[in-house]
């Protein structure tokens, strides 16, 4: 069992590497983001939108405000719409976990990216006569004006499911339009979500088997969303998906109320085009899921949670360190015995990413267990720690054969 409370996730990245970049980043999504928040709004002050400054993200209220068509299509591809409400993407504005409008539909990941307990909805809009493109391996392709709509709601509980115990969070939507994927955070007020380009805070109380947690639930800003979502390339760093991958959606969801392979269902649905026939492709099975096999479980739990930066063109790809789903774990780059560059191993003075057979002393799982900016993993996207994944994780690192690598002085 974990020995000290949970509170982080992740290794590697040198901190003062990681404060110049976030600082120096400049936008999320192309040349007309913005994350500098010129109105003079406060925006530590929790749950406070922040009005985009004039000039870059200020939309224009011709297309914003159309009123033809289900969805506000070209406002979604030309302009940053105030009011999430403004792009018409669901039947009821003020339920953005369902009933979507035209060609929304629902979709599930098998295992999750965590922040801080909330519950997700996540939705895709493709453009007519569109489809998306299988990746074996990879994130889909999606196509130039596909939408991707995800909903963060949060309980008092992490024992009570569903709507009616949740209070809505934010919304985030990530949009192909034909300058590349751009970000836009939309923060849940009296029953409106409101354009927050610079972020913002707020305060919740949460209970997590039986222990009261108080903590500060973060909005991210443009800037911020770039950390995850970028991927370097020939062209500089761009941002990209994250979860829309083969072995994280290759499991059953139920549509109307049967249970179906979601993806031979949207391939069904003429949705998806290149899904092989005969071999599935893979699954990454939830973390809590006791039925399934422990490293499957793990390595798809690292994969939605740490993979996106902690891959060769990823945000942390300094580290050296790779946890993508089909990186073999028994490998050096995917941590064993390896040391990180530029952390100090915080106040255990820890040496290796994985210790094999030694959880407790091995940074992987240390450094989700840590608050301060500088040492947690990942370094945004949650205030507190997963602590069941965390248990698992321990189970999965300390169930590993010392004989796989050499960490001498471990601990």
């Amino acid at each position: 069992m974990l020995t000290s409370p949970v509170k982080g996730l992740l290794p590697l990245l040198n901190p003062v590497i990681l404060a110049f970049l976030l600082l120096s980043l400049a936008a999320c999504g192309g040349s007309d983001d913005s994350s500098t928040n010129q109105t003079g709004t406060d925006t530590d002050q929790p749950g406070t939108p922040v009005t985009p400054p004039t000039g870059s993200t200020d939309p224009s209220t011709d297309l914003c405000d159309s009123q033809a068509g289900e969805i506000n299509w070209q406002a979604l591809m030309e302009q940053d719409c105030q009011l999430l409400s403004q792009y018409r993407l669901f039947l009821q504005p003020d339920k953005p976990t369902r009933e979507p409008n035209g060609p929304g539909f629902r979709y599930e990941l098998s295992s999750q990216l965590f922040t801080d307990y909330a519950h997700k909805y996540r939705f895709i809009f493709l453009p007519a006569g569109s489809q998306i493109d299988y990746h074996p391996s990879d994130t889909f392709d999606l196509p130039i004006g596909t939408v991707l709509v995800k909903t963060f709601s949060l309980s008092s509980d992490t024992q009570l499911m569903g709507e009616a115990n949740e209070t809505l969070v934010e919304t985030r939507l990530l949009i192909h339009r034909e300058s590349g994927w751009t970000a836009l955070p939309y923060l849940w007020q009296d029953g409106e979500a409101r354009l927050t380009v610079a972020g913002a805070n707020q305060a919740h109380s949460l209970t997590r088997q039986g222990e009261q947690l108080e903590f500060t639930y973060h909005v991210p800003s443009r800037a911020e969303c770039k950390v995850c979502h970028q991927r370097a390339g020939d062209n500089g760093a761009q941002i990209y998906p994250i979860g829309l991958k083969p072995y994280l959606l290759n499991h059953e969801v139920l549509v109307d109320n049967q249970p179906v392979n979601q993806l031979e269902y949207w391939r069904s649905q003429g949705k998806l085009k290149g899904l092989p026939q005969g071999r599935a492709p893979d699954s990454a099975p939830a973390i809590t899921d006791e039925s399934s096999e422990l490293t499957a479980r793990a390595k798809g739990y690292l994969d939605i949670n740490c993979a996106h930066c902690h891959r060769a063109e990823g945000f942390a790809s300094i580290s050296g360190l790779r946890l993508g789903f089909y990186v073999d774990h028994t490998s050096y780059q995917y941590g064993i015995c390896k040391q990180p560059p530029g952390w100090d191993g915080g106040e255990k003075g820890l040496s290796y990413d994985i210790i094999p057979g030694d959880g407790e002393h091995s940074i992987l799982l240390y450094r989700q267990m840590l608050d301060a900016p500088k040492d947690r993993m990942p370094p945004i996207g949650r205030s507190l720690s997963h602590v069941e994944a965390l248990t698992v994780l321990q189970s999965w690192i300390d169930g590993l054969s010392p004989s796989l690598g050499n960490c001498q002085h471990a601990g």
